[in-house]
């Protein structure tokens, strides 16, 4: 049996593969098929592999959150750090797809549907995205908005007299682009299961099609031609994103993941305003947008993951939430002490820090300082002295 990771054992990784152990530091590309841990003499000369960032955009082409790409930048090095929370959630994803065939009862309640929430900077986005990575490296197919404020920000606005919510088709169109520049595959073997007419929309500036209020898909149809409609034809952009969110619940050959970055913007108002008078307008909350209405309930049986983000200023949502299961909130802790030490060793082999200012009285400093915050401490290690 493989001995436990230490601290000193995490810093390094090759990309062999036998396990993910928490406190390791792995190239995000060998977040699948995690590296074993080197012994402890093979520290000073086996340098860790990187992922290239073409790696990273293959298997996350939608983009990377916020957090992650300063990290990157700022440590050179595009690799993560393997915590419990992580191991924690991806393992509850991993019985519900593969339950194991003995149980006793006594372990974890499986949650098909949860909310990452926890303190400024504890690594919630960073979590879900390498959930992400590691389902779409099983096979399975994921749908990952990175940056859920989006949705409701920017480009025009529509109401939609047949649906009554308002149509974003500017949005619509590039989350299509986005969900099939990687699960391209996986939708064209994908038989479309619903043939009901799709509402069409006002397009992006071009006004309404003449004389055509529906389209419907033919039969035989894929949810690969089912999405490529949506991103040829603005009118059905809309309409085609709400039908795709329903075909998912639908699919059973393989598992099915959905998971929204900076999920806390969709309970609150958008950057739209309706016209009320000629010197008033109001303010039109983010679940009267088609879009968002159709991706943000939880109340359904489909496998789902929000993650709370801190960086777009929403503020503190009450604790139960519409549409979200009362016990789906799972809270990430920030740094422990033991986390701490890991990832001040590791910055100081990125040479963020002076290794003759570097000790564990002034790495503590840094860690009590920050009280675990990653971002800070980030920011903190360059100034040791």
């Amino acid at each position: 049996m493989m001995p436990p990771p230490t601290k000193e054992r995490g810093l390094s990784a090759s990309l062999s593969t036998r396990g993910i152990h928490p406190w390791m530091w792995v190239p995000m590309a060998a977040l699948s098929s995690p590296p074993p841990l080197p012994c402890r003499n093979s520290l000073a000369k086996t340098p860790a592999p990187t992922s290239s960032s073409d790696k990273l955009k293959e298997v996350l082409p939608e983009g990377l959150p916020a957090g992650m790409e300063k990290e990157f930048q700022e440590s050179m090095r595009s690799a993560v750090l393997v915590r419990q929370s992580f191991l924690d959630l991806r393992d509850n994803f991993r019985r519900i797809v593969d339950p194991p065939m003995f149980s006793d009862g006594k372990g974890p309640k499986v949650r098909k549907q949860i909310v990452l929430d926890g303190p400024v900077s504890c690594g919630k986005s960073i979590a879900l995205a390498m959930l992400v990575h590691w389902a779409r490296d099983e096979g399975w197919l994921v749908f990952y908005a990175p940056r859920g404020r989006e949705w409701t920000h920017g480009g025009f606005f529509y109401k939609n007299p047949q649906t009554g919510f308002w149509d974003t088709p500017v949005q619509a169109e590039k989350i299509l682009k986005d969900f099939r520049k990687c699960n391209e595959s996986h939708l064209k073997q994908l038989p479309c299961q619903m043939y009901d007419p799709i509402p069409l929309g006002e397009g992006a500036g071009v006004g309404w099609m003449k004389g055509v209020d529906s389209m419907s898909m033919p039969e035989g149809s894929t949810l690969d031609d089912l999405v490529r409609t949506g991103i040829d034809h603005t009118h059905a952009a809309v309409g085609v994103l709400v039908r795709l969110r329903k075909e998912l619940s639908q699919v059973k050959d393989i598992p099915v993941l959905i998971a929204i970055d900076q999920y806390n913007n969709w309970f609150t108002f958008s950057e739209y305003e309706e016209p009320v008078t000629v010197r008033s307008c109001r303010p039109i909350h983010a679940k009267e947008l088609a879009t968002v209405n159709a991706f943000r309930t939880m109340m359904h049986n489909d496998m789902m993951v929000g993650a709370f983000s801190d960086s777009t200023a929403v503020g503190k949502l009450r604790k139960e939430l519409p549409d979200v299961p009362v016990d789906a909130r799972l809270m990430l802790p920030r740094y422990s002490l033991d986390e701490a030490e890991v990832v001040c060793h590791y910055y100081l082999r990125q040479r963020l820090a002076r290794r003759e200012a570097f000790s564990e009285e002034s790495w503590k400093k840094v860690y009590y300082l920050s009280r675990g915050n990653g971002s800070e401490m980030r920011w903190l290690m360059p100034l040791m002295r």
